[in-house]
């Protein structure tokens, strides 16, 4: 039946048409289909203290529907939120991660593990980088009197 109605279809529509939707069906992988983009940012020199805020899109390029079945972080000084737990094909989420550089100092690095039901690539991992100044370097200077 399916294949029916799918060649009654593709007799109604003009040719190049025709070839459009079936080259676009083809492209959709079946299933979920997860991408994150970018996949890490780097916020450069930051000040302790601060809390650094970068939104990842979250893509389906599948065929089904993309489910988020849990975010993580690798610190307690990361949190990820705002995103949708169900992203229809070819939809996209905004997932907001914040970085609190506490009084760390140097160079940070946590990261962001996506767990999805996409089957080749279950659990997806971004990063955000920071180069922390040194408590000191971030005082102003003491005025001389």
């Amino acid at each position: 039946m399916k294949n029916a109605l799918t060649l009654a279809a593709l007799l109604l529509l003009p040719p190049a048409a025709a070839l459009a939707a079936e080259t676009k069906a083809a492209e959709a992988p079946k299933g979920a289909k997860i991408s994150i983009d970018p996949q890490s940012f780097d916020f450069g020199n930051a000040l302790p203290n601060k809390t650094l805020s970068k939104e990842f899109v979250v893509k389906n390029l599948g065929g089904e529907d993309l489910r988020i079945e849990g975010v993580t972080t690798t610190c307690g000084c990361t949190v990820a939120e705002g995103y949708d737990k169900v992203v229809k094909p070819g939809g996209t989420t905004t997932l907001r991660v914040k970085l609190e550089t506490r009084n760390y100092s140097g160079h940070v690095k946590r990261s962001v593990i996506v767990k999805s039901n996409d089957a080749d690539a279950a659990v997806v991992e971004v990063s955000v980088t920071a180069e922390v100044q040194a408590a000191e370097a971030s005082k102003p200077p003491a005025s001389k009197q």
